[in-house]
Formats: structure tokens, C-alpha cells, sequence
């Protein structure tokens, strides 16, 4: 196998071997804690421009299948492992990881102590880093600013409608996982997905029912200009923000956006609902968070928050019928405490219909 490198911002230099494409690239370094789910973590819309560090030890032993793909293709700027299996084992198994990687253009390192690139990062931050042929930081161009509008990249580009004998939802993509669109047809929605710039005005030529802000990749503030349409939907119709989404409902509504040191990627987040105290153990995939103190206390009250740093994890408007969360109640890969979301935002639009009376339970 042919050497390759991971070189960070920090100056730290890790030796591993090549796998998947032949390419160099530049992206910002993250982990993810999650001991399965690998194919549905690389398909995830949200690590679009990203070089992803898996922690699990041994990633690739049930190798790739044609269902668990949350999106088209992969948009990863590249991956490291620890141990990527060549040999997978599973019935429906079509191809080796590496196999894929290749057939994607993505490139990859094995053999790396993925353990210490996460220790760098917990330290440091989330920072550039290349994988490269050399091992010369000269080489590397660590000024070349990273893409920002990368939820251009992979929202659709065209309105695309699912049907359904329920409720008519409209999901904004600003790079949705099809689990989430799966969630809302399983709950007997009627599901039309439209751009992330989609205006107040052809939404409202829709007819929604109800809107739903998806997950995606990058900085909220990179699409500060679609906030005041956001805040107009958000107004109009009972919605649901997830990830981004929530980010984005936040920031429409005058809150402020701030980045981690390092971000939440796993699927063993514990949050906990303030209303019941109860606390789900989530999904997670973001580096930004709602600053606790730029949220209106008049116009919102905080619904979760993160057990382990106390950030801010859903928001509940005091007077309009808009929820959102920062974690993934669809999950996939992750457990699925928090799905029952999916059925409160459906009653949420029922009640706003008026086809049921009483409030909506928490």
C-alpha cells in the first residue's frame, strides 16, 4: 500500500496509508464517536468540505450496501480510519469500503492513530488539514480560504414532491438526510422538497401545511441573507428546524450563532427535555450552537440542552407553532429516543388545522 499523509493546521504530522482515491485535498478536521453506522455517516449531506475522522477502531467489516445511503453520493472532502476492513462480510455487502471511495473520487487514510488526531483536535479545535503524497507542510496552500456556500452544493435544484394521504410539508433543503423525508412519509405526509432559497412566496404557492428546515453543512451566518424569508415562513406555517435548521430558525428570530471548540458527531449525545427532565440519549452532527444568551426569552423558551457542556439543543416559540432541535430525531445511524418529534410536529399541524383541540403534549 502506498504511504500518504494528514497534516494539520497545528503542525502536527500523522503516517498512514493511502486508500480510496488518489487525490490531495484540504478540509476541516472533525471526528465522529459513533461505533456503526459508517455508510450513513459518509453519506451525510452535513460533512460536505470535511475530512472525517473515525474513532471506532475497525470501520468497513459489513462493507457497503445498496439501501443505507443518505444522500446521492458522498461529500466528504476525505476520511481517515484507524483499521479499514478489506475483506467485509454481510449478505447484502456490494463492495469494499475502499472500492467505494474510489468510485466516489473521495480520498482516504488507514493505519492512522486516529486517537491522537482526535486528541489534537479536542485541544486545538477544528482546523484545516490535508491528505497529501508528501509529508512537506511548505507545499500546503494553509492560507486557501474553505468553501462557505456549501449548501449550494448539495441542496436539490429543483422542487421535487413525494405523495401522501396526510398533511403537506414542505422540506427545505439545505442538505437533507433521506431518513428525514422518511420519517415524514412514514408519518402519512404529503412531501414537496424544495431549494434552500426558496422564497416565502412559493412556499405559500405550495399550499404547506407545514414546513420543515433540514440539516446541512457550514456556517448559519453564510446564509444571512435568506433570514428574513426564513423568518417569514417560519411565521406563516407550524414548523419543525432540525440541525441547520434550528441554527437558522434562531438566527431569523435575532439570536446569535457561535462555533465549538471541536462540535457534537456521534450518536451517544445525552440531552435533556426541560419541560419533563427527562433525559434521550441523540444523534449529533454540527459545530455551531445558538448562544444561549442572544435568545429572546419573550418570543422563545429553551426546550432541550446538552447534558454534557449545557448548550442549547431545541427551542419552543411561546406564541407561534415552531419547534427546533439541534440533534437528529430521524437518527440513522443513532438511536431513535427522539423520534416521537416526527408525531408532535404532525399534531402540531393538525391542531393548527383545527382537526384536534387539545394542546399538543410534551
Amino acid at each position: 500500500m502506498k504511504k500518504g499523509y494528514l497534516l494539520l493546521e497545528s503542525g502536527q504530522l500523522f503516517t498512514g496509508f493511502r486508500v480510496g482515491a488518489s487525490a490531495s485535498v484540504m478540509g476541516e478536521v472533525v471526528f465522529n464517536t459513533s461505533m456503526t453506522g459508517y455508510q450513513e455517516i459518509l453519506t451525510d449531506p452535513s460533512y460536505t468540505g470535511q475530512i472525517m475522522t473515525f474513532c471506532y477502531p475497525l470501520l468497513g467489516n459489513y462493507g457497503v450496501n445498496a439501501s443505507d445511503n443518505e444522500h446521492p453520493g458522498i461529500r466528504m472532502q476525505g476520511v481517515l480510519f484507524s483499521n479499514l476492513c478489506a475483506l467485509p462480510s454481510h449478505y447484502q455487502s456490494i463492495r469494499t469500503v475502499d472500492q467505494w471511495l474510489k468510485q466516489s473520487g473521495i480520498p482516504g487514510l488507514t493505519n492512522i492513530d486516529t486517537r491522537a488526531v482526535v486528541r489534537a483536535v479536542r485541544k486545538c479545535g477544528t482546523m484545516k488539514a490535508a491528505i497529501t503524497d508528501s509529508p512537506d507542510f511548505s507545499a500546503v496552500n494553509w492560507h486557501q480560504p474553505l468553501p462557505q456556500n456549501v449548501v449550494d452544493q448539495v441542496s436539490i435544484k429543483k422542487m421535487a414532491t413525494y405523495e401522501g394521504s396526510g398533511p403537506h410539508v414542505v422540506l427545505i433543503d439545505y442538505g437533507f438526510k433521506k431518513s428525514m423525508l422518511n420519517a415524514l412519509l412514514n408519518e402519512g405526509c404529503k412531501v414537496t422538497v424544495v431549494p434552500y432559497n426558496t422564497d416565502a412566496s412559493a412556499v405559500a404557492a405550495l399550499k404547506p401545511d407545514g414546513v420543515m428546515l433540514s440539516n446541512g453543512p457550514g456556517d448559519p451566518i453564510h446564509l444571512k441573507p435568506l433570514f428574513a424569508e426564513i423568518k417569514r415562513i417560519a411565521s406563516s406555517y407550524p414548523t419543525l428546524g432540525i440541525c441547520l435548521g434550528h441554527q437558522l430558525i434562531a438566527l431569523a428570530f435575532g439570536a446569535k450563532t457561535d462555533k465549538l471548540l471541536f462540535g457534537h458527531r456521534g450518536a451517544n449525545h445525552p440531552v435533556k427535555e426541560t419541560a419533563t427532565g427527562k433525559v434521550w440519549i441523540t444523534a449529533q452532527n454540527h459545530s455551531y450552537v445558538v448562544e444561549k444568551g442572544s435568545i429572546n426569552p419573550e418570543q422563545f423558551s429553551i426546550s432541550y440542552f446538552n447534558v454534557n457542556d449545557g448548550s442549547v439543543e431545541g427551542l419552543r416559540h411561546k406564541r407561534l407553532p415552531i419547534e427546533t432541535v439541534q440533534f437528529h430525531p430521524e437518527a440513522h445511524p443513532g438511536p431513535d429516543d427522539t423520534h416521537p418529534i416526527f408525531s408532535r410536529f404532525i399534531h402540531m399541524i393538525k391542531q393548527n388545522k383545527g382537526e384536534v383541540t387539545h394542546a399538543v403534549t410534551y
